[in-house]
């Protein structure tokens, strides 16, 4: 049958486009070792999802409409996941399943609708909606309003110090590991922690929990828990870019304790990649998408702050760490797909979850200025003009600072790599033939990675 003439035959480029794109937004397992937990299974779930509802619709008492609705919400919102386990891409990653990061990218288009429903109320609609979310939220105060902060800074003592080492700070150490592993890289790891400190001085005139004694802002944030968190992360990077991954059928484990490691080990990454930002090849383009990089990065951030300062909810209402912990999730995928993006010449247009995560970080912006005129108003533009200014200064001195270390360290570290790699693989090999000359048996692997 000959073919119509609006079709045409795929180009080279257009093959590699195609396939690089399905590389960061649509990845597929590899050595499918249990079938069941990858057919699709939709027969099944339909079933499960009709009778749950004939469930919920005819045996539930819908006398209370205040409930009805949160009930009717929150199946909505369910069901809405089970459609994202059928259409949605799998992202980046397929560890632990691939179902897990559908349901994450469902979750994440729920919350953008959400913010778009949200900046077409007024603010009594917006204030009835939190206090039927939670109605304690009446009678919440603003942490500004109730405490002082930066007062006395000249007082440093033990005691006031380790006072300073709660919950907070804790979070804030395991937060910064988690960057850096998302991330990869001390230089930007540094330029991000050091502009964060600086966006808490620009912005200090808004928000006053942003003030801090010069010592609580540069030897506990900066030094201690960013630069502790960094080291945290980037080591434990580095031990796994270390290892070799193969992975081993779990029929093919034959022990059950060997079989409960493989299982546990489905919740680690099945590989690691080596991250570069920048080379002394990039682009302009690459520059600029660093830099944009970091004022979303920088902007996410402020968010958080200005949410709970204007909806006045504290840091430790559920509404504020559910968030954190959220935008966390999904910071994952979205980094990993933009930094494709920005990498890969063959990769022509962001990943799905990285659009979205731009589009809730920037409607998170906006209903913050639309439900926060009265603080904006007393916004000193010289003020955002200096940080938007001071970013970019530091973003520049990062990234030629990167480029001077790869044109100095670059190749004597590649060099020295592949001298350990070699002279590792030659020890390898002459100590498996030691092991099948000597013993006859072989050692598998269950599914644990060795290093090189």
């Amino acid at each position: 049958m000959a073919p119509s003439q609006g079709s045409r035959m795929l180009s080279k480029d257009d093959v590699n486009y195609k396939l690089h794109f399905r590389m960061i937004n649509e990845q597929q397992v590899e050595d499918i070792t249990i079938n069941f937990f990858y057919k699709p299974h939709t027969i099944t779930l339909l079933t499960f999802t009709v009778v749950s509802i004939m469930y919920f619709a005819f045996t539930r008492d819908d006398g209370d409409s205040d409930n009805n609705l949160r009930v009717g919400l929150l199946l909505v919102g369910s069901f809405f996941l089970v459609i994202s386990v059928l259409a949605f891409p799998n992202g980046p990653f397929t560890r632990p399943h691939p179902v897990i990061w559908r349901m994450v990218f469902g979750l994440s288009v729920l919350y953008f609708l959400f913010l778009v429903f949200l900046i077409f109320l007024n603010w009594d609609q917006v204030k009835a909606l939190l206090y039927w979310l939670d109605p304690n939220l009446r009678y919440a105060t603003r942490e500004a309003d109730v405490m002082e902060y930066a007062v006395n800074c000249h007082v440093i003592t033990w005691e006031r110090i380790l006072s300073h080492f709660d919950i907070f700070a804790f979070g804030h150490f395991w937060g910064w590991a988690m960057k850096a592993l998302l991330i990869r890289n001390y230089g930007l790891c540094w330029s991000i922690s050091i502009t964060w400190e600086l966006t808490e001085l620009f912005f200090m005139h808004l928000l006053p929990n942003f003030a801090e004694c010069w010592w609580d802002q540069v030897i506990l944030d900066i030094l201690l828990c960013n630069g502790g968190g960094i080291w945290l992360g980037m080591t434990a990077c580095r031990f796994l870019e270390m290892r070799t991954y193969h992975w081993a059928s779990i029929k093919d484990i034959h022990t059950t304790t060997g079989k409960l490691k493989r299982a546990v080990l489905q919740f680690t990454p099945a590989s690691w990649m080596y991250v570069r930002w920048f080379d002394p090849k990039s682009s302009f383009q690459r520059l600029a998408g660093i830099y944009l990089f970091m004022i979303v990065w920088q902007l996410t951030e402020l968010n958080t702050f200005f949410l709970k300062h204007i909806f006045v909810f504290q840091a430790s209402h559920p509404l504020s760490w559910c968030r954190i912990l959220f935008i966390g999730i999904i910071t994952a995928p979205t980094v990993r797909q933009y930094y494709a993006y920005l990498t890969d010449t063959q990769c022509k247009r962001v990943g799905t979850q990285c659009w979205v995560f731009g589009a809730i970080a920037f409607l998170e912006a906006l209903s913050c200025i639309k439900f926060g005129q009265d603080l904006f108003s007393k916004t000193q533009v010289l003020y955002v003009v200096l940080w938007l200014l001071c970013l970019a200064f530091i973003t520049f001195l990062c990234l030629y600072g990167m480029v001077w270390y790869e044109q100095n360290y670059g190749k004597r570290l590649k060099v020295n790599d592949c001298i350990y790699s070699s002279r590792n693989s030659s020890s390898n090999s002459t100590s498996s033939r030691r092991r099948k000359g000597g013993s006859g048996k072989n050692k598998t692997i269950n599914g644990t990675s060795s290093k090189k």
